[in-house]
């Protein structure tokens, strides 16, 4: 397994969830091809060279070339900007992304390609400001989403960023009325209401690592969303039929599973696999009877969410839904990793119901 980027992240993949369900506005269609691609053939030459450099993982080199590819174009080339935005958030590197999001700003022509660009300004200062704790960087992200407010007030997905902004600022009050305004207001975003509710209780919550929101359909037909897991330790494990060190590492994972049956605790496995039915037809080969998701349709991809470029990559979750650690399913820390947090949650269960019972979902 090749090392992934640090983990402070996947606060912005959490993010990127709720943006993702936002409409790209008429800046993705002013002329351009295809969901705001290059028109000019060089820079289309230059946009395809950017992708090459981003499935080697030269994530510079891609940024450089999304960045040319998008002057070459006239400025108009949105998928051009948002592939170097994201890519620079992926790196940590916030300075470009805010450069990224400035050229983004220079043709955007009407007011939702901008709070679209200002939203995006808001998360690289917000992204900072988790990673060095640095107020000013909060404060600048509240101004930035203040303004996509103002040009597009429908967009609400900026009231939960807010929120997150405020809440790490202690502006307690003003945390809430954003959460409560992105409650009362959004009709896109379901998956992420109960998060926001959850934050409205606890806005600790709202200032810890929390693992990214999501909601999926498994296997067997069962609707999964993150925060309907409160309570439950949760390990997200992605892997592939292809993937050698993962098919090793199922043993131990099928282990875990059994341990901790009966516990507070799930398991979901995340296949990134192509091919749906070879998926399919060796999770019924090998009993895997636990929780299974393929990545592999539409909508979200969790593995982007996690940022997660490479498998096996496994994740431990507490009962808060806050994220812990990224493991190797192989590695024996894990178990007593899991044997700890499943501990606390039992701890947690006891002490707000002495009757609660601990069943598996």
């Amino acid at each position: 397994m090749l090392p992934l980027a640090g983990l402070s992240r996947i606060l912005f993949f959490a993010a990127a969830f709720a943006a993702a369900a936002a409409p790209l506005h008429a800046f993705a269609q002013q002329g351009n091809p295809v969901s705001g691609q290059p028109s000019s053939s060089r820079a289309r030459k230059l946009f395809s060279d950017a992708l090459d450099w981003q499935r080697r993982g030269e994530e510079n080199n891609a940024i450089s070339s999304f960045r040319k590819a998008n002057k070459e174009d006239g400025g108009r080339c949105f998928e051009c900007v948002r592939r170097a935005y994201t890519l620079a958030m992926g790196i940590d590197d916030f300075k470009t992304a805010r450069a990224a999001v400035d050229e983004g700003m220079a043709a955007a022509n009407t007011d939702a390609d901008r709070a679209l660009m200002q939203f995006w300004l808001g998360m690289a200062w917000q992204r900072e400001g988790v990673q060095d704790r640095i107020d000013k960087d909060f404060v600048e992200s509240c101004e930035a989403f203040k303004a996509a407010l103002a040009l597009d007030p429908a967009f609400t997905a900026t009231h939960f960023s807010d929120g997150v902004s405020f809440a790490h600022l202690h502006q307690d009050d003003n945390a809430r009325a954003q959460f409560t305004a992105f409650l009362k207001q959004d009709k896109e975003l379901p998956a992420l209401h109960p998060r926001a509710r959850r934050f409205l209780e606890n806005l600790d919550l709202a200032r810890a690592r929390m693992a990214p929101a999501f909601s999926i359909t498994t296997l067997d037909g069962r609707q999964v969303s993150l925060d309907s897991l409160a309570g439950k330790v949760v390990l997200v494990d992605f892997w592939a039929t292809w993937c050698g060190p993962c098919i090793e590492a199922l043993p131990h994972l099928r282990k875990i599973v059994q341990e901790f049956h009966n516990q507070p605790f799930v398991a979901l496995s995340v296949s990134v696999d192509e091919d749906a039915g070879k998926w399919e037809k060796f999770v019924k080969a090998n009993g895997m009877t636990w929780p299974q998701y393929h990545d592999g349709g539409s909508g979200i991809s969790l593995a982007a969410l996690f940022g997660v470029h490479q498998v096996p990559a496994t994740f431990s979750i507490n009962a808060d839904g806050v994220l812990e650690d990224q493991h190797l399913v192989g590695d024996q820390h894990i178990d007593d990793k899991l044997k700890k947090l499943i501990d606390q949650a039992v701890a947690a269960q006891n002490r707000s119901s002495p009757t609660a019972s601990s069943s598996h979902p």
